[in-house]
């Protein structure tokens, strides 16, 4: 298996909508192909999908080789299970499940206790090398992200999910086994312990 100014409307282009069916169109024919051992078409699935599960999983786990081991576990996983899918939902709904499971499963197996961050290392080490305004900054953005790795994991998992995959309410649901409104209550719960942490951080 291969591991991998002013608004303006143009009526021309296809709406995001129609684009979103004919990209889904495509993961499920692919998905067709693959249950059939077709390994191009693997290829291509995986092209099409890495960066947004490596991403997901690097921001949930804080570790860019954790996320590399893990990004590969998701479509080992996808490629077993491509004979058996079903398209009953939007094939991203489907493959961000599995992402959920395995970066859920991955933090209670090993504790974040655990788990090393090198990036963050790396960012203390050129602290000591920049100037104090990029210094502040630095420790702004490692201020946010320590306030977003300290979150409640689902919670954590909704705001990156939000934020960084732009992902609607309503697949957010499914990916988080939660209602709709469940999702945006998870959201408010982070986004108002975010709020605090970074208050206090600024005094």
């Amino acid at each position: 298996m291969p591991i991998i100014g002013t608004p303006f409307v143009d009526l021309s282009s296809p709406r995001p909508s129609i684009l979103a069916d004919v990209e889904n169109e495509r993961d499920v024919t692919l998905m067709r192909l693959i249950g059939s051992g077709d390994e191009e078409a693997m290829r291509e699935l995986v092209k099409r999908h890495q960066n947004r599960v490596y991403g997901t999983i690097a921001r949930m786990l804080g570790s860019e080789r954790e996320a590399e081991d893990l990004a590969q576990q998701v479509f080992v996983r996808v490629w077993k299970s491509a004979g058996r899918y079903q398209p009953s939902a939007k094939f991203t709904t489907w493959l961000f499940k599995i992402v959920r499971n395995l970066i859920f499963s991955e933090t209670r197996r090993r504790g974040r206790a655990d788990l090393n961050n090198p990036v963050d290392e790396e960012m203390r080490d050129d602290q000591e090398k920049t100037p104090s305004a990029e210094i502040l900054d630095k420790e702004k953005m490692a201020a946010i992200q320590s306030a977003i790795d300290a979150l409640p994991e689902q919670q954590r998992m909704a705001i990156i999910l939000r934020r960084y995959e732009e992902m609607p309410y309503e697949e957010m649901a499914v990916v988080l086994k939660q209602t709709v409104l469940g999702v945006k209550s998870l959201l408010f719960r982070a986004r108002t312990a975010l709020r605090e942490s970074f208050v206090r951080y600024l005094n």
